[in-house]
């Protein structure tokens, strides 16, 4: 059936997907973009830094292709890099970047890793962001720790569409760290977002109304003269041209002669 043939190409892409995430580690991955082509098929990788994806002469990212061709099956598949323009307000880019930095400089400086990431994201131009790391925390005892700043919404239609999500581990040598990440990008109207009008702007707001109203009245007038100014003009011509129709049939009667008896 034609059901079975979509759910098992949603599962192929979600697997060339999931081993992608997997393989291309602490070098700025975001998401990956499966398209359909007469060609075949087109993988687009968004990263914040394509040259390590690319490698020397494009010697990653061959390699990579020919994986992807044996490993799912793929005929003839392209894979094209796509830079992050703001990787500091994509939350999978920011998550890698507290694992990796966990990674390298352990759980003690764990405190200090959260506060920089998050000014970082809010210089960006970010509404809000919320950092929660999970796991042994620096002691035997596993914690969560949570850190936010700005505006971000947490139910809701706007938590859900809006807000940007992101879950990586790390892994320790006290064990593994849980990151989760999410960041409310600028430049999105929220529902709940209110205007106050002062006093001034709203008596400046009725009075060019009303000014509006003034001249659009005027100029209805104006409309109006005109169009009695053009009949009472209209009116002239036809009495014009019925005295001058009226003349022309006198001088053609006056014109002919009675017949002698």
């Amino acid at each position: 059936m034609i059901e079975r043939e979509f759910v098992k190409q949603k599962k192929r892409e979600f697997q060339v997907k999931e081993f992608i995430s997997s393989t291309l580690k602490n070098v700025g991955h975001s998401y990956t973009e499966l398209q359909r082509t007469p060609l075949g098929e087109k993988i687009v990788i968004h990263t914040s830094r394509p040259g390590l994806i690319v490698g020397r002469k494009g010697q990653n990212i061959s390699q990579l292709t020919e994986t992807l061709r044996k490993r799912f099956s793929l005929e003839n598949p392209q894979v094209e890099i796509s830079e992050v323009e703001h990787p500091d307000l994509d939350s999978q880019i920011v998550a890698e970047r507290i694992a990796y930095a966990l990674e390298r400089f352990g759980s003690n400086r764990f405190k200090g890793i959260m506060h920089r990431t998050m000014s970082d994201v809010l210089a960006a131009g970010a509404k809000g962001v919320e950092i929660r790391l999970s796991g042994k925390l620096p002691g035997a005892r596993a914690k969560s720790w949570r850190i936010f700043g700005g505006y971000l919404k947490k139910c809701g239609d706007a938590a859900i569409m809006n807000v940007s999500k992101a879950i990586v581990s790390a892994k320790l040598k006290s064990g593994v760290i849980g990151i989760q990440v999410r960041i409310l990008p600028p430049g999105i109207i929220m529902p709940d977002a209110i205007r106050i009008i002062e006093a001034g702007e709203a008596g400046a707001s009725t009075a060019g109304k009303s000014d509006d109203a003034s001249t659009a009245e005027k100029s209805g007038d104006s409309i109006i003269e005109g169009k009695e100014q053009e009949s009472k003009a209209h009116e002239g011509k036809t009495e014009k041209t019925q005295t001058k129709e009226q003349e022309t049939k006198n001088e053609s009667n006056e014109g002919i002669k009675q017949p002698e008896k």
